[in-house]
């Protein structure tokens, strides 16, 4: 193995980790948050819901199926920087065309390995998410700590301009039975894959689309994706969500989706301590009574109404039919007299776990529901 340039990794607090470059030499800045999934890093990284965050992998090893051109779940990789402890010395999959380290840096991501990713993330649990730093080029902690401090906070930022689509596309399904236009806040392209399985042909539209563009097509649901920053940014799609509420027309978000819908409906949002970021995450469907196992990527969460499980709001009635059991974060909402309903974790399940993949079916079961019914007026 090649020798590797000294990196430091310095948080806003202070606390310092010292490691090797991994990935593109360079310096890097961003939210420090950890994953807890023990496979998926290449689903992880190209998440555009990771914009502006420096990810560690609380897996030890990572880089062991190295990396390939079917797995990206956008077109880029979007993580800020890439924190590792022991990264894997060669690749050992079929599906493998070259290295993770390879990608990182011709993508020009800035990481650090030789980290105990163990400690880092419990000052992070204990301390909560915080911003970062992480050079290979300066490795003095006090210059570095100066330039952490100056960048701005995840809270308050805006971030879904820079991971949307420029222009609408459209992903076919085989036999389009539906149609299904989505608000692309940061989509994951496994999203139009499992609604084209089902027979959905989904067109999707950048965030600030208007609603009359949004509904051109005549679609039969409007779908509200992952995405990026701070909810309580998200104006614009608030309000188009209420308008889609007004007009009846079937809505299911997920994730920053989800925190939307939620606003729109009258909730707030807060960040999270330290947020929930893996694929090991319990949930309790209310409607079921069933307990899943889901993947989850969210640093924000929508505040529980006071009234508990069901809430009125200007759309009619609205039940919390989702939340997590290991802190009871909202993490799902259905309305009960217009057609909408939303989950704040990733049911598309790239990559896995699977239990919610049924949340897609619900969809076709809201559509069939309202046809027939007036819409979009």
């Amino acid at each position: 193995m090649s020798s590797r340039a000294p990196a430091i990794l310095v948080l806003e607090d202070g606390r310092a980790f010292r490691g090797e470059a991994y990935g593109s030499v360079g310096e890097t800045f961003g939210e420090a948050v950890f994953n807890t999934g023990m496979t998926g890093y290449q689903e992880t990284l190209t998440d555009p819901s990771y914009y502006g965050q420096v990810v560690a992998q609380t897996a030890p090893q990572i880089g062991n199926t190295g990396w390939n051109d079917e797995d990206d779940e956008s077109r880029r990789i979007w993580v800020a920087g890439y924190v590792v402890r022991d990264p894997a010395r060669t690749a050992s999959n079929w599906r493998a065309e070259r290295g993770l380290e390879d990608e990182l840096a011709a993508q020009g991501v800035v990481g650090i390995c030789g980290v105990d990713t163990r400690a880092l993330t419990r000052h992070l649990r204990e301390a909560g998410a915080m911003r970062v730093g992480i050079s290979s080029r300066d490795t003095d902690a006090a210059a570095l700590l100066q330039k952490v401090r100056a960048t701005p906070h995840m809270a308050g930022a805006n971030h879904v301009g820079a991971v949307t689509a420029s222009e609408p596309y459209t992903y076919e399904a085989k036999e389009t039975k539906y149609t299904v236009a989505a608000l692309d806040l940061g989509i994951k392209r496994n999203t139009p894959r499992r609604l084209a399985a089902r027979g959905i042909t989904t067109t999707v539209y950048p965030a600030h689309a208007e609603v009359d563009q949004l509904l051109s097509g005549n679609p039969d649901a409007v779908f509200l994706s992952n995405g990026p920053g701070d909810p309580a940014t998200a104006d614009h799609q608030v309000e188009l969500t209420r308008e889609l509420l007004r007009r009846k027309v079937p809505v299911f978000g997920i994730c920053f989706g989800n925190q939307i819908l939620g606003r729109a409906l009258g909730l707030e949002t807060y960040k999270l301590k330290f947020g929930h970021r893996g694929i090991n995450q319990p949930v309790l469907d209310r409607h079921t009574n069933k307990i899943e196992i889901t993947a989850h990527n969210h640093g924000f969460a929508l505040k529980a109404p006071e009234s508990g499980e069901f809430f009125e709001t200007d759309f009619g009635r609205v039940q919390v039919s989702h939340v997590c059991l290991n802190d009871d974060v909202v993490e799902g909402l259905t309305c009960l007299d217009v057609p909408a309903y939303s989950v704040q974790y990733h049911p598309e399940a790239a990559g896995g776990p699977h239990d919610a993949d049924y949340l897609f079916d619900r969809l076709i079961e809201l559509i069939q529901q309202q046809e027939g019914a007036p819409t979009h007026a």
